[in-house]
């Protein structure tokens, strides 16, 4: 049982038998290179961001994923040896990413006091003379953790401070579970260099799609700068597929579909864990505010890599160590709530009495 999946694809969603039909229409034959993307398809993302505040469509520009969306920032951004601001604990692509860029990483922590909220001073303290940039996920993979209002007035005002753009990976903001009333996006941030993305991969449960997105906002100046140098960039790639394009308009309406589908087996799933860990005190359930991962702090009796071992070899579950997302500390497990309810239910049932010790 595989509570590491990530591809909503593989979990026995309700995907429609038509749905990638559009991909074959005969508009797809011609080809069109728009360094940004086909205008109508930035228009659909301006639009998904209504609620969030004015987007631009010219604003908008298209690729074909969200790591694709971080090299052309990276190439926009940094020159080689330069550096970002990377919260930790999170998705371990960045790594690989910066270092595919010739970029550095410089971690700041993400503090957990029945929340997780920056640890300002972390991030402060790791700013340095080539510091181009700090991204921000939110919600945050694994930990689900959402950038809360203060948290980013005060994140603005230190970008503001040391010349640095933002870039806010959003791709969970659809999956809202605990979401504090505070929760704030950085879409249409307006006072610095703003980078949000987005992507039909987790907003639509379709990876195989690969079609992502950059929204651009600022003062209007570095805006036009940035927006000049993307298109040089974006230009000289022309990632995105034109039948993808052809296709958007059909795939974000049926994606609206998935999305909710995900959305319930992600919140089912969470209430089967919050319930059996309630009965365990020796699991701690970090509450997740979006996304679809959970992570639970068990007892740290035997290191990570052995607990997550021990757990594969006798109850044929597997889930991540904490240590693959950089927390501070053992011992940490990290689930997908994205399996088959029942599915789901079953593994947690065999692993609880394991990582608490009471299976004896």
């Amino acid at each position: 049982m595989d509570l590491t999946c990530t591809n909503p694809t593989d979990v026995g969603l309700p995907y429609p038998a038509d749905l990638l039909q559009p991909l074959a229409y005969h508009a797809g034959v011609r080809y069109r290179p728009e360094p940004r993307g086909h205008h109508e398809v930035r228009v659909l993302v301006a639009r998904e961001y209504v609620a969030l505040g004015a987007v631009d469509p010219d604003a908008v520009v298209l690729t074909a994923s969200t790591s694709e969306a971080y090299s052309w920032l990276f190439k926009l951004l940094c020159d080689p040896g330069t550096d970002v601001l990377v919260p930790q604990p999170s998705y371990p692509l960045f790594e690989l990413l910066t270092r595919l860029d010739a970029v550095a990483i410089r971690p700041y922590a993400l503090d957990y006091h029945g929340r997780w909220t920056i640890d300002r001073e972390s991030l402060a303290s790791a700013t340095g003379p080539h510091t181009r940039a700090v991204l921000v996920v939110s919600p945050n993979n694994p930990t689900g953790s959402w950038l809360a209002a203060d948290d980013r007035e005060w994140l603005v005002a230190h970008a503001a401070v040391h010349g640095l753009a933002i870039i806010s990976d959003e791709v969970f903001a659809d999956y809202p579970l605990s979401r504090r009333s505070d929760a704030s996006s950085l879409i249409a941030e307006s006072r610095v260099l703003t980078f949000t993305l987005g992507g039909l991969s987790k907003s639509a449960g379709l990876p195989q799609i690969k079609l992502g997105w950059i929204v651009v906002s600022g003062p209007q100046p570095e805006v036009d700068e940035a927006m000049r140098r993307l298109d040089v960039i974006s230009d000289s790639y022309l990632s995105v597929s034109t039948p993808v394009q052809v296709a958007a308009p059909r795939l974000f309406q049926s994606g609206r579909k998935i999305r909710r589908a995900i959305h319930e087996r992600v919140r089912q799933n969470l209430d089967q864990l919050r319930e059996r860990a309630a009965v365990r005190p020796a699991v701690e359930l970090r509450e997740p505010e979006g996304g679809w991962s959970a992570v639970i702090r068990v007892p740290a009796r035997q290191p990570e890599e052995d607990l997550v071992t021990e757990l594969l070899e006798r109850t044929d579950v597997l889930v991540h160590p904490g240590f693959f997302f950089d927390f501070p500390h053992e011992a940490f497990l990290v689930l997908s709530l994205l399996p088959h309810p029942a599915i789901f239910d079953e593994a947690v049932r065999r692993i609880l009495p394991i990582v608490d010790g009471t299976d004896a």
